[in-house]
């Protein structure tokens, strides 16, 4: 049996308190998925998120409403995937780093080509590309097909640092992982 699954209200946290509160929850795209083990908190506040200059076309959909996808494509290859925090209109979410595949796993060796477990998501693009995300996702409820969310099913350690390949706020501690979890993107 599965924990519960995530609602949007679920979501009406700070980003730094939802990044860590998503590390080992379940995260499912048409049944493909699996354990969350990295994530990364951006908020509205700090240069490096997205929102830092306010609504754009473009980031629209990381103001609201809490538990919705921001899908955006990173240095015009990959699609990356967001969870939408806080009250709608605040601009901030989370990015999930990487996941520890668990359901779909010769899908996502098809989709990326490859069959070592450790490196079918460890890094956003990965994920994207694993879990078949794609710019029309952007926008849509994360309660709702395809998209599964399940919280955590127990306490995990959690390693904090920095976050990784962004010039602005690098310094911010933002990137929060399961301890020890060999399906990081990188060792903290």
């Amino acid at each position: 049996m599965r924990p519960s699954k995530l609602k949007p209200q679920d979501f009406q946290r700070d980003a730094e308190e939802m990044a860590r509160v998503l590390i080992g929850a379940v995260l499912l795209v048409d049944g493909v998925g699996g354990r969350i083990v990295e994530t990364e908190a951006y908020d509205m506040s700090e240069p490096a998120s997205h929102t830092y200059g306010g609504p754009t076309a473009r980031n629209a959909s990381m103001f609201g409403p809490p538990g919705r996808a921001y899908v955006y494509r990173s240095y015009g290859i990959h699609w990356c995937l967001n969870f939408v925090c806080r009250e709608e209109g605040h601009g901030a979410g989370v990015l999930i780093r990487a996941i520890e595949p668990l359901q779909g796993l010769a899908v996502m060796c098809e989709r990326r080509g490859l069959h070592d477990p450790r490196l079918l998501c460890s890094g956003p693009g990965r994920v994207g590309q694993a879990l078949a995300i794609a710019h029309d996702m952007n926008g849509y409820r994360l309660d709702q097909k395809p998209f599964e969310v399940h919280a955590p099913d127990r306490l995990h350690e959690i390693a904090i640092g920095p976050r990784i390949g962004i010039s602005k706020a690098a310094e911010v501690p933002w990137r929060f992982g399961l301890a020890g979890s060999p399906y990081l993107s990188r060792r903290f």
